[in-house]
């Protein structure tokens, strides 16, 4: 445990701060420049939320779990995967609805919502033994690779007309700048959050499946919801969907390959089949009036205190207050 001290704790907070500025600035040049560079190529801000944008707010959850893999700690691996994508659907795709609701559409509910369904099941199929072998973490790499391909091969038009600005060269450096400094900002904020925690006595457990899932997610965070208040509902909706399909097939997958993972924690299955309810969920929201109202997020994000509380030991803490 980290020793406390006011310097420590003044230091973490300054930190914290800056890296929220960090995340905020960099997603909403992060925003403007794929969208950008989307139309210039013909690719719908759907699409490139899907893809470029999602790995690259995906890339904490990448750098967290590829180190714990390659360290043989698998349940840091997969809870970081699997708290982060219950985190996505749950505090931020209704954090975001509650702001603004989020519109959606037929292709991504259809062809990605489905699709998230299907590998999210996959997952849990894969699991079942409390394991993920090397050959079933080819299978999820093979399923992204191929996803991608059919993403750009198909080039389909958005349903929603944006204007964009014109493109400027400068934008090619913008997108791997403002990915950087969304990454950066969201490492920054992981590591001030839990030195914080630990100063309060947290658990390396809660702080991994809390405050560790939820700092590697900030990127999607400040990223959605810089997109969906500049009316890029495609790219904030696609960014959150597209984000946690590469957190499954892209960085379970690719952490299954260097290092097949066991589940040791009895919890982790359960917390599995959660996040394939979640997904089902979110994807009715979205097909429900082609939009998450203010009212289903507020769904969402209770859905995602509740989890909190639960992995806080709230509830059993209550329980032992009444018994």
């Amino acid at each position: 445990m980290l020793e406390i001290t006011t310097n420590n704790i003044i230091i973490n907070i300054a930190i914290l701060i800056g890296s929220i500025g960090f995340l905020w600035k960099g997603a909403d040049f992060l925003v403007e420049s794929a969208s950008h560079i989307a139309e210039k190529f013909g690719i719908s801000d759907l699409v490139i939320g899907l893809t470029v944008v999602a790995l690259g707010t995906s890339a904490p959850e990448f750098a967290v779990t590829i180190n714990a893999s390659l360290k043989g700690q698998s349940d840091i691996s997969i809870g970081n995967v699997v708290g982060s994508n219950i985190f996505n659907l749950g505090f931020i795709l209704g954090g975001v609805a509650l702001i603004k609701a989020i519109n959606s559409s037929k292709k991504l509910v259809y062809r990605d919502g489905l699709f998230m369904i299907a590998i999210t099941g996959l997952l849990l199929l894969f699991f079942f033994d409390n394991r993920l072998a090397r050959w079933e973490g080819i299978v999820l790499v093979s399923l992204l690779i191929g996803y991608l391909t059919f993403l750009f091969v198909r080039k389909e038009p958005l349903d929603e007309e944006i204007d964009h600005k014109p493109l400027r060269t400068i934008e090619y450096l913008i997108l791997p700048l403002s990915i950087l400094a969304v990454v950066t900002g969201g490492h920054y904020l992981v590591e001030s959050a839990t030195n914080l925690a630990k100063s309060a006595g947290l658990s390396d457990w809660v702080i991994g499946v809390t405050i560790v899932a939820a700092g590697t997610s900030a990127p999607e965070m400040a990223t959605s919801l810089a997109a969906v208040l500049k009316g890029k509902h495609g790219m904030s909706a696609g960014n959150l969907i597209g984000s946690d399909l590469f957190n499954i097939l892209g960085v379970l997958g690719v952490a299954g390959i260097i290092n097949p993972m066991t589940l040791s924690d009895p919890a982790a299955y359960n917390s599995l089949i959660m996040l394939s309810g979640m997904v089902i969920l979110v994807i009715i929201f979205l097909r429900t009036g082609w939009k998450i109202s203010k009212k289903e997020g507020m769904i969402l994000v209770t859905i995602g205190i509740a989890r909190w509380l639960a992995d806080f030991g709230f509830y059993k803490w209550v329980a032992k207050i009444i018994g």
